[in-house]
């Protein structure tokens, strides 16, 4: 079959799903190139739609053709009837940056004016040039076409060029009422999906309410754009597809940039910070306003720099435009291309000797108060050559450490592709296959395949499927108080501070080593007293919230909803002895809080055991042939360098913090746990056991994912041992492989198998819940992070607590009493130092290391 046919077919067979077709491979574009090299050209209208239109931009490997074809004629080594050198110049202009730039830089020599005049156009409005800026400031010395470009750039016309952020926008409402997560929009049962933005964005909000693409068809024939308006925005994970869903059906087209859209506007009374920004990264305007007055299918006017929004001309609610340089994120089509054209702009004015710009919005930044900075405010500090930064200060920090795992990877790659990068500038990117290792479909044994050698080809480390979690291998990889950023919420770091984020600043942060932050303020969560008996750290994570809500400081109604972490720094004290996979409970979990981030304030003795082991472990690495080999010894290098001088930052004691929220262990005596189906609705065991419409039996019990470490699973072990098969059935998943080797070793998998558990692949599993799933409607108990609606299995009910008390209710088949629980799980304090002992790389032999890891 020819390519006309064979992409026609495909074309009718992805419009039956309303979506349009996948953009053209490497393959297809060889075969389309040689049939615009036919003269005369056969259906030259559809063939040069399809070359202008369905070729992804930036270093994808078709663009590479489409370049290499449109630069031979330019220079005549190729000819075509119906594309002309000037209009191939034209075309290259379209491509974003990457393989294009050369050949335009190249073009502007041309001895045809007409070919220069056209090449100086196009790179005018190209911002991906890279290294190619050095070509064009030398040919500026003596061509008069490179100097306009330089010019035109240090006067920033790209973006002058575009239109500005209307005064008033006329919008129809799209409401979903109640919390919107990053699941209802991008559910995890699609995640394989995510890359391919038509075909996912048709999952968005299917099981949240009745006919939801039907109804945004509908309400589009009123003539006005949408607005995605909601109670809550956002929360739960950073995945962009959530964003891209949502653009999808309300956003505008980007041209010669196959599906794919910009623009769009979300109304959230509360819009979830990792939403807001990822938003703000793709060219959306994100507003957080009242919502309560407006309804599905009302036409409201919105008046963005005024900040208000009226129905029937009332006045039915205001807002503040922030941060304050949206407006300019908006016009130049999102931030991360504001950030690289503002660049751009600069270095040009640096070279022709001009001023400082007054082209762009300036970030408001906050004045001194000359009061001392918190913990996150010193190491944001020190990634930007500061001695701290205030709330609200604007920056662009050295971001070392990123990650990207693999439901949200090709997303990354495809953002790589786009910021035309063949490198990474971050000092470690790491790709991780936790999501999709147990049950992978045919598209993810592709991807497995595939991501790995992009990712090692541009300098990053890439683990293998079964390797295990994300986070509990990126954290093996961080250099204490340095930041990172990672494509899922979890990335969070106990020894340093990470804000995660969507694929498209993830990509932004590997690519350039850096990523914008405003500063949030930050929430000190102060322990005091000391540890009861049979409570776990699991305990005092639920713990954060049961207080908070206490004092007025969160709220689990959603509408109107308080909640005091939402979009700042948690920043934990009062537990400086924890082992760092400890203190990774804690600052997991402030994703559950809606926190940008988290620090955990420990002292030195387990930063330098666990940088110790972690040095061993990534030496085994290079041994076990994991690339990108100088990379891991670049990292091994760094940790061996503060190992010579460890030392850690403090917080200063008059820093100040938007709220201080002390909790006293003495005081908490029993297990504390998030009922179904919201981490924010903490009941201690008492309290649920006392509450008629809380289930009290167990259906299913998963002891897995990132929030989970080997001693948690010794801990199962001891509770199962000699007692036989467990009521409830009984999930186990260790966080790594490592971990795995080890239980074995140990023999807690034979006691596992006799109480009838089923273990599982090293990875996220049920977590996450795109692979295996709970029985519908089963009320489980979990050691995971989160528990909305249908994530684990539909209709379930699921708690999330310790594993301790999961060790419980698996072996009882339901949720025990406290003193139950006690005389059970309390025996386990006895061995505490058996049970509760972590894997020290550094501490085991060469042959057992190598066992663990290869």
């Amino acid at each position: 079959m020819s390519l006309i046919s064979q992409y026609r077919a495909h074309t009718e067979e992805r419009a039956q799903l309303g979506i349009p077709p996948l953009p053209l491979t490497a393959a297809q574009a060889v075969e389309l190139i040689a049939l615009l090299k036919e003269n005369p050209v056969q259906e030259q209208e559809y063939l040069l739609d399809l070359f202008v239109n369905h070729i992804s931009p930036g270093v994808d490997d078709a663009a590479l053709e489409k370049a290499a074809f449109l630069d031979a004629i330019i220079r005549g080594e190729a000819s075509c009837a119906v594309i002309t050198p000037v209009e191939a110049v034209g075309i290259l202009g379209t491509m974003l940056g990457g393989y294009n730039v050369k050949p335009l830089v190249d073009a502007l020599s041309s001895a045809d004016s007409a070919i220069a005049e056209a090449a100086v156009l196009a790179l005018k409005k190209t911002l991906l040039v890279y290294d190619s800026f050095d070509a064009v400031v030398e040919l500026a010395k003596t061509n008069a076409y490179a100097k306009e470009v330089l010019e035109s750039w240090a006067n920033a016309e790209w973006f002058t060029s575009l239109p500005t952020l209307p005064e008033k926008m006329t919008l129809t409402v799209f409401k979903v009422p109640g919390e919107t997560n990053t699941d209802d929009l991008s559910p995890a049962s699609e995640a394989f999906t995510r890359s391919d933005i038509p075909m996912h964005a048709l999952s968005m909000l299917r099981s949240k309410m009745d006919n939801p693409i039907e109804t945004i068809a509908s309400l589009k024939e009123k003539g006005h754009p949408l607005a995605y308006v909601g109670d809550v925005v956002g929360t739960g994970s950073s995945r962009k597809s959530g964003i891209n869903s949502v653009q999808w059906h309300l956003g505008a087209d980007i041209p010669a940039v196959p599906n794919k859209r910009t623009a769009g506007v979300v109304i959230g009374g509360i819009v979830a910070p990792i939403f807001f920004n990822t938003a703000e990264d793709s060219g959306a305007l994100p507003i957080q306003a009242d919502v309560n007055s407006m309804d599905m299918g009302d036409v409201i006017e919105v008046y963005p720099f005024r900040g208000v929004i009226e129905k029937n001309g009332e006045v039915i609610s205001t807002f503040t435009l922030e941060p304050n340089t949206l407006a300019d994120e908006v016009r130049a089509g999102g931030r991360i291309t504001l950030i690289i054209g503002r660049n751009l702009t600069r270095k040009a004015r640096k070279v022709l000797g001009l001023g400082e710009e007054t082209i762009f919005s300036r970030p408001e930044q906050p004045a001194d108060t000359g009061k001392g900075y918190t913990l996150a405010q010193k190491m944001v500090g020190k990634a930007c050559g500061l001695a701290g930064v205030r709330p609200g200060m604007y920056v662009e920090a050295e971001t070392l450490t990123v990650g990207s795992q693999d439901t949200t990877g090709p997303m990354t790659r495809d953002e790589i592709k786009e910021l035309a990068a063949l490198s990474f500038s971050a000092d470690l990117f790491m790709q991780s296959f936790c999501h999709t290792a147990a049950y992978p479909k045919p598209t993810d044994v592709k991807m497995h395949r595939s991501l790995p050698y992009f990712i090692m080809s541009r300098g990053g480390v890439a683990l293998k499927p079964g390797d295990g979690v994300i986070h509990t291998w990126l954290n093996r990889m961080v250099l204490p108080d340095t930041l990172g950023t990672g494509g899922d919420s979890h990335t969070r770091f106990p020894i340093g501070c990470s804000f995660p984020a969507g694929s498209g600043l993830v990509a932004f942060a590997g690519v350039t080593g850096t990523m914008p932050l405003n500063m949030p303020e930050s929430i000190l969560v102060r322990f005091t007293g000391e540890l009861q008996p049979g409570i776990t750290l699991r305990d005092l994570v639920n713990a954060i919230p049961y207080v908070a809500i206490k004092k007025g400081l969160l709220t689990v109604e959603k509408k109107g909803k308080k909640n005091i972490f939402a979009g700042k720094v948690l920043e934990i004290e009062g537990l400086p002895q924890l082992k760092v996979e400890q203190a990774f409970e804690l600052s997991d979990a402030s994703a559950e809080r809606s926190a940008a981030a988290c620090t955990v304030r420990l002292d030195k003795e387990p930063v330098i055991e666990y940088l110790q082991s972690n040095v061993k472990l990534l030496g085994q690495m290079i041994e076990e042939g994991y690339g990108d080999a100088e990379t891991l010894r670049r990292r091994i290098g760094k940790m061996e360098e503060w190992l010579a001088k460890p030392e850690l930052l403090e917080p200063d004691a008059d820093a100040e913090y938007a709220a201080v929220i002390e909790i006293d262990m003495n005081e908490i005596t029993e297990p504390i746990l998030a009922c179904p189906n919201d981490p924010d609705d903490v009941a201690t065991l008492s309290e649920i056991l006392a509450d008629e419409k809380r289930p009290k039996n167990i259906d299913e019990v998963f002891v897995g994912s990132c929030m989970t470490n080997i001693g948690h699973f010794r801990a199962l072990g001891e509770v199962l041992r000699g007692k036989g098969q467990a009521k409830a059935k009984l999930w186990v998943v260790p966080p790594t492989k490592m971990d795995m080797k080890k239980l074995v070793e140990e023999g807690y998998y034979a006691v596992y198998g006799t109480a009838g558990a089923r273990a599982e692949v090293p990875g996220c599993s049920l977590c996450m819940g795109n692979q295996a799933r709970v029985a519908d409607n089963a009320v489980v108990f979990s050691t995971s992070t989160r528990n909305f609606d249908d994530r684990m299995g539909k209709g379930a009910k699921v708690y999330l607590g310790s594993a301790e008390l999961a060790a419980v209710c698996a072996l009882l088949g339901h949720l025990p009493g406290r003193e139950e629980y006690m005389e059970i799980a309390g025996s386990l304090s006895k061995n505490g130092d058996k049970v509760y002992r972590y894997l020290n790389f550094h501490e085991v032999t060469a042959q057992e290391l190598q066992m663990l890891v290869d």
